[in-house]
């Protein structure tokens, strides 16, 4: 049987393999090995994490270090990992043990932290606490952090920048978008409407 040109460049690149049906075999496997190569890496370049349960361990405790976390956020980090929920729940508790992951501890950075530099009202931060699934008592804990005086000094901050920015002079209408925006960063709204009335012209 007679061979093209191209037929017998190939016949000479799988010629060892013998028979011309072992040599098509051969030929068609490699080049499905490497489209599904190139298939993997080009759609999957963010390969999964698939960590063994010690080296998850050692590695969601510097996490942990870093800075507090909820168990909420470890659980997922950890899944994230590749782990099996039963491999999960056991390091989760682990940590806990160890005193790397406390929820109170979390709870009173978090409040701390986010009325400090976001200027975040209890609102909004106790809202967002639930949302990471702690418990009423953690939450509670976590306000308690919220100094009263210095919570209404940030209000009337809030305020008199705002004020400073809107130039709508209808009085009710430049109130009410005061009012609104401060509202929004999760404070009180009896309490902002009264230091509004208070403060701005």
């Amino acid at each position: 049987m007679g061979y093209s040109g191209e037929s017998k460049r190939y016949a000479r690149i799988f010629g060892s393999f013998g028979r011309e049906k072992e040599r098509r075999e051969v030929g068609f496997s490699l080049a499905l090995t490497g489209w599904f190569k190139n298939m993997f890496e080009e759609k999957q370049p963010g390969k999964k994490i698939q960590l063994s349960p010690k080296e998850a361990l050692v590695k969601i405790q510097h996490y942990c270090a870093y800075q507090e976390r909820s168990h909420k956020e470890v659980k997922n980090k950890l899944f994230e990992y590749g782990l099996f929920a039963s491999e999960v729940e056991e390091i989760l508790s682990q940590v806990i043990t160890e005193g790397f992951l406390n929820e109170e501890r979390f709870a009173k950075a978090f409040a701390g932290g986010k009325f400090r530099i976001k200027k975040w009202g209890r609102l909004k931060i106790k809202q967002e606490l639930e949302m990471l699934g702690l418990t009423s008592r953690c939450v509670a804990s976590g306000l308690k952090e919220i100094d009263a005086t210095d919570y209404k000094r940030t209000l009337k901050e809030l305020i008199r920048k705002k004020a400073s920015q809107v130039t709508e002079k209808n009085e009710f209408k430049r109130k009410s978008l005061i009012a609104r925006f401060v509202i929004g960063k999760g404070y009180e709204a009896e309490v902002v409407w009264e230091m509004v009335k208070e403060l701005v012209e």
